[in-house]
């Protein structure tokens, strides 16, 4: 067990450096403002080191009393490069009757108001999955823009790698496979779908995968877009699985599941094989056909994008 004496160095694994999460904190590291307020409301001790920054927030190690959290600080608008947002805030519940037509207008206090909805968006979802059984990172509060929640770390003590970047027998990428789909029909059950799902944004904790950055969290229910963004979902960790179980593309999880939750005959414990017969009978059975296969198209470009990033940082 690592302690807060620890010096060891960081490991690098892939493109990203992990760092044992007790280590001493960063003695050039300039608190960042949100933080600091916090430390100065009590509800955290300390900033430990940056842990990565990304296009919606930046999130930092820190620690709080006896245990080490992480806090996700989120960018502002004009900081931020996230497109396409209209089409995941679509159907998402708006506190409010004044904020909800300020924000159709666009008005400065409705620009203000969907920013505060984005935000909570990841926030509300956390505390709804973590309830469901779904394993997202335990959330511990909100505040003024800061979100804190558990610190998924490796064996070791180390920051836990995301899963793109960790080799896999075939077995364990058939197993990890096996618990993503269930996590992904947990969600569904839910009324939500993750939206941006990938290898990037699971992480692998010594008991398994644990899906994180849920701020695009679209309503299946309300959102024209969801089935798409199920199937694209599903074939993204599908595509990055199949590297080490080709046999992983054989699957049609997303229309099986999709299937199911549109009778109301998806639940958490409904076993899912997988398998999913195509109605020949329906007039535009090609065009579904075709849209699966545009989805995973897009899933291995999108994937071939953020490897390439990656390379580049």
């Amino acid at each position: 067990m690592l302690n807060m004496g620890d010096r060891q160095a960081g490991v690098k694994i892939g493109h990203n450096w992990h760092y044992p999460v007790m280590a001493e904190p960063e003695r050039e590291m300039k608190t960042p403002k949100g933080l600091q307020d916090l430390i100065d409301d009590g509800v955290i001790d300390e900033v430990l080191r940056p842990l990565k920054s990304g296009k919606e927030a930046s999130v930092y190690v820190v620690r709080s009393g006896d245990e080490i959290r992480c806090a996700k600080v989120y960018k502002d608008m004009a900081q931020r490069s996230f497109q396409a947002r209209v089409q995941y805030q679509e159907g998402r519940k708006v506190r409010g009757s004044r904020a909800a037509r300020a924000m159709g207008k666009a008005t400065r206090f409705g620009r203000k108001e969907a920013e505060a909805a984005w935000k909570h968006a990841e926030v509300d979802a956390l505390y709804a999955l973590a309830a469901a059984g779904v394993r997202v990172p335990q959330p511990y509060g909100y505040f003024n823009g800061v979100l804190v929640m558990e610190l998924v770390v490796d064996a070791d003590g180390f920051s836990a790698p995301r899963l793109g970047e960790v080799e896999l027998s075939a077995e364990t990428a058939r197993a990890y496979h096996r618990f993503l789909i269930r996590q992904i029909a947990k969600m569904l059950c839910t009324g939500l779908i993750h939206g941006d799902l990938s290898e990037f944004n699971v992480l692998v904790g010594p008991e398994g995968p644990v899906i994180i950055d849920l701020p695009q969290v679209v309503n299946a229910s309300g959102n024209n877009s969801a089935r798409t963004m199920l199937r694209r979902d599903v074939s993204n960790i599908t595509i990055s699985l199949s590297r080490f179980a080709p046999e992983l593309l054989d699957t049609w999880y997303a229309e099986e599941m999709w299937a199911l939750f549109e009778l109301g005959e998806l639940h958490p414990d409904t076993e899912l094989t997988g398998e999913f017969e195509f109605d020949e009978h329906e007039a535009d059975v090609d065009s579904v056909m075709q849209s699966i296969i545009d989805a995973r198209e897009e899933a291995i470009i999108r994937q071939q994008g953020r490897e390439a990033a990656a390379e580049e940082d």
